[in-house]
């Protein structure tokens, strides 16, 4: 199995996913060739806690032109993870 933190980039700070850690959602920036599984088992294992579900977005990359050179940005997986009710918070704000 692959070490968990090559699975999971970062999590994504807006102010959506803000709101939704009221719900036990946590939204993460993840490796596009994970599946559902190994970002279930990776976040389980990083964080201590239970997940229930594991919703994916994925972003192609986006067509860019820069004077004459023209090329595509990376593409991008989002997972949207929710956590068991009885599970503890994540923190991502520690040092603020």
């Amino acid at each position: 199995m692959k070490n968990p933190r090559d699975i999971i980039f970062r999590p994504v700070i807006t102010e959506r996913s803000t709101d939704m850690m009221s719900e036990n959602k946590y939204v993460f920036e993840v490796d596009p060739r994970s599946n559902k599984t190994e970002i279930k088992q990776a976040i389980e294992q990083i964080f201590g806690v239970k997940v229930v579900s594991v919703n994916i977005q994925n972003y192609p990359g986006r067509f860019k032109r820069y004077g004459r050179y023209s090329g595509y940005t990376a593409k991008r997986k989002k997972a949207i993870v929710t956590l068991s009710p009885d599970s503890k918070a994540l923190e991502f704000f520690e040092g603020v």
